[in-house]
Order: structure tokens, then C-alpha cells, then sequence
């Protein structure tokens, strides 16, 4: 069956999750296709998605990578794919639930219908909107919200959001083999280099809940590259002479 979309979901050691959030996408009413990348997970997560291309052939691709990588290259992987597939609306989406599936409509719905090109779930546009997380992780992720902003010079409250709908003519305008982030910061650089190309950025309330199954990936040197790169990122793009390319 036909789509304008594809999810991209990267995918390390989410078993526990997988087949849920797979089959959550495909009960939407709007009919959404599905990308996982896998990082060749130890748990076997890839050969679960490979069972349910049975069930969703029409529907559900796989890419498995031979070792773990880094959410920005995983990213970067699928949206290439997804350039090549033809999809006109192009989603980030964790594979943990953090991400309620049935706002992927509400993403959709903001760049087809308000013609906007970056549609953007947000935690905070409107106050904070986060289930269990303790505070000094609430306090991390909001500090650093505020500090990209200042940085960057972008009107987003949640610029390091990983849930999010591009146009199709926004990946085409970013030179993908030029982004250097692969942690979370990559999502910072992402939407600065559509801010730069003068697109039109949207945020979109949502409500973050951490994932109940599974174990999260944020690590200290994730962190780092976020504080220390988007500043290195900024000073780059002022000395830029082709939109930071």
C-alpha cells in the first residue's frame, strides 16, 4: 500500500519494544510506512522486524548496519533511503514509546496542512511536558534547551527533540555526508542547518514519557558532544561561505 510517509526508527536492543511500536504505527488512521535501522542488535531486534514484513510486506523495511554507529548516522542512513523511496515527509521517531505514534498525524498534519517544512514534537512550548524523569534529568534537558537557543540564535524550545517530520525538500538541501554530529547533538545540528536554509520550523506540543521497557542510550559523552559541538557549530556556520556546508 501507498504512503507519502516513512517513520525512520533506529534501532539498538529494543526487542522489548519493537513489534509494540511497529504495530501502533500501522493501526493509525493515516497510512505511515516504516523504516527501522538496526545496529546489528545483540538481541536480535532486526530478526523480530523480519517476522513482521510477513505480516507488513507492503509496509515495514529493515537496514541493518554491521555495529553500533550512533543515532546521527543511523538517521542519516535512512533518510538517503527515504530520499531514494521517494517519500514526501520524511519522520524521526525512538522506538520506545517516548514518543506518543499517533501525534506522527499531528507532525504530518502541521507541515501538509500549515505548510510548515519542519514540524517539531516539542517537550517544552508549552511549560515542561515529561513522564518519569527524575528532575536532575528534566533540569539537564531543559538547560541545554535554553543553552542551544542561545547559542544558535533558533526560536525552538526543544531543539534537541528526536521526534520530528521534515519535508522532503529539506533533507534534499542539506549535504548529509557534511554532518558531523552523531549523538543527540545531531538533532541540534539537523534543524540549525534548515534554520540556516531559511526553512520554516514548527514546534509541536507533545508529552515526553520515558521508556518503561529497555535501556536508555545517553551517556556522558553524548553530552559532551552536544555542549562543546554546538558551540564549535555555531562559529563554523558564521565563517560558512555556502550555509554551513
Amino acid at each position: 500500500m501507498n504512503s507519502d510517509s516513512l517513520v525512520i526508527i533506529p534501532t539498538y536492543n529494543e526487542i522489548e519494544n519493537i513489534d509494540l511500536i511497529i504495530d501502533a504505527v500501522f493501526q493509525l488512521d493515516k497510512k505511515f510506512h516504516i523504516l527501522i535501522v538496526d545496529d546489528n542488535s545483540p538481541d536480535k531486534t532486526a530478526d523480530k522486524v523480519q517476522e513482521l514484513q510477513h505480516k507488513y510486506s507492503q509496509e515495514l523495511f529493515l537496514e541493518v548496519r554491521k555495529e553500533k554507529s550512533g543515532l546521527g548516522t543511523a538517521y542519516i542512513h535512512g533518510f538517503k533511503w527515504a530520499l531514494s523511496h521517494n517519500y514526501d515527509y520524511i519522520f524521526e521517531m525512538d522506538a520506545d514509546f517516548s514518543h506518543n505514534p499517533i501525534d506522527l498525524i499531528r507532525l504530518y498534519e502541521a507541515c501538509k496542512l500549515d505548510d510548515v517544512d519542519v514540524a517539531i514534537g516539542s517537550r517544552y512550548v508549552k511549560g515542561v511536558n515529561v513522564v518519569n524523569w527524575p528532575l536532575n534529568r528534566v533540569l539537564l534537558s531543559y538547560g541545554a534547551s535554553f543553552y542551544v537557543k542561545l547559542i544558535t540564535g533558533m526560536k525552538v524550545h526543544d531543539p534537541t527533540s528526536g521526534f520530528i517530520c521534515y519535508k522532503r525538500k529539506v533533507i534534499e538541501s542539506i549535504n548529509l555526508d557534511k554532518i558531523r554530529f552523531v549523538g543527540y547533538a545531531f538533532q541540534v545540528e539537523m534543524k540549525f542547518r534548515a534554520h540556516l536554509r531559511k526553512f520554516i520550523l514548527k514546534e509541536v506540543p507533545i508529552i515526553f514519557t520515558d521508556r518503561i521497557r529497555g535501556v536508555s542510550k545517553m551517556n556522558g559523552k553524548i553530552i559532551s558532544e552536544a555542549v562543546y559541538g554546538v558551540l564549535a557549530m555555531k562559529f563554523r556556520s558564521i565563517f560558512s561561505k555556502n550555509k554551513f556546508d
